[in-house]
C-alpha cells in the first residue's frame, strides 16, 4: 500500500483535571502511576495503537489541562486504547471537554498530502489543533477555482518549513469536516503560519475553525509538575 493510500485514524482528547469546590487540584500523581501511565502506553503500542504525545494546554484554554493525541488503524483500537488511558490512576480524575477523530483521506486536489504521523515524522515539541468547516458555497465551486484557492494557500504554508501538518478528513466522524493539527519545534512559526494563512482568497471560504488547543508535548514525568 503506498503512503497515498494508506488508512490511519487519529483521536484527539482535550482532558481537564477534577477540582475541589475551592478550585484546589488533586495531588500530583505518584511515581508509581506514572509508572503505570508508561506501561498503559506500551501495552497500547503493541496492540496498534500509538500515543504520538501528551500536551500541556495549561493557561491555553480556561476549560483544559492536558491534551492527548492518539493513532492507529481502526476507529475502535483508538476508542479502546481511550480508555485504557483514562482508567490509569494519572488520568482517571479528568473529565473530557473535546475530542474528535479524523481519517486520512485523498486531500482535496493534492493527492501527495500524507499526514505527518502517517509518514514518520517524528513529533514535534508544539501542537496546534483546531477543527475547520467549509463554507456551504465551497463544494459547489468550479474545481478550478477551487484547485487555484487552494494551491495559493498551500504556497503561504509551504514557506514553513519547519511546520508539520497533519490534515485528516472527519466527516461523519465529529461535528466537522476537517481537522487541522499542525506541529513544530517552534511555538512562533504555528503563530506566524496562522496569522499569514489568514491573507488567501480561500479564507472566504471558512465557516467554523475553532475551538484552537494549542500545547507542548511533555514526558509522562513531567506531569508531575503539570499536575501539581
Amino acid at each position: 500500500m503506498t503512503e497515498e493510500n494508506l488508512v490511519g485514524y487519529t483521536l484527539f482528547a482535550v482532558l481537564s483535571a477534577a477540582r475541589t469546590r475551592d478550585g484546589i487540584r488533586p495531588a500530583p500523581p505518584t511515581p508509581e502511576a506514572l509508572q503505570a501511565l508508561d506501561a498503559e502506553i506500551g501495552s497500547l503500542a503493541a496492540a496498534g495503537v500509538t500515543v504520538r504525545g501528551i500536551y500541556d494546554v495549561t493557561g491555553m484554554r480556561a476549560d483544559a489541562d492536558l491534551m492527548v493525541w492518539l493513532h492507529g488503524d481502526t476507529a475502535e483500537s483508538l476508542q479502546k486504547g481511550l480508555r485504557a488511558l483514562r482508567r490509569t490512576a494519572v488520568l482517571r480524575g479528568f473529565s473530557c471537554e473535546w475530542s474528535a477523530m479524523g481519517v486520512h483521506r485523498e486531500a482535496e486536489f493534492n493527492k501527495r498530502h500524507v499526514p505527518g504521523y502517517l509518514r514518520g515524522e517524528r513529533a514535534r515539541d508544539w501542537l496546534c489543533l483546531y477543527p475547520f468547516v467549509r463554507s456551504y458555497e465551497w463544494y459547489l465551486l468550479p474545481e478550478a477555482e477551487r484547485a487555484a484557492m487552494l494551491a495559493e494557500h498551500g504556497r503561504k504554508g509551504a514557506v514553513f518549513t519547519d511546520v508539520v501538518a497533519n490534515t485528516v478528513s472527519t466527516f461523519a466522524l465529529s461535528d466537522y469536516e476537517w481537522l487541522l493539527p499542525l506541529e513544530s519545534d517552534e511555538l512562533l512559526s504555528l503563530v506566524d503560519l496562522m496569522r499569514d494563512l489568514r491573507a488567501t482568497e480561500a479564507r472566504r471560504h471558512v465557516r467554523e475553525e475553532v475551538p484552537f488547543y494549542t500545547g507542548r508535548r511533555v514526558s509522562t514525568a513531567e506531569l508531575a509538575e503539570v499536575l501539581s
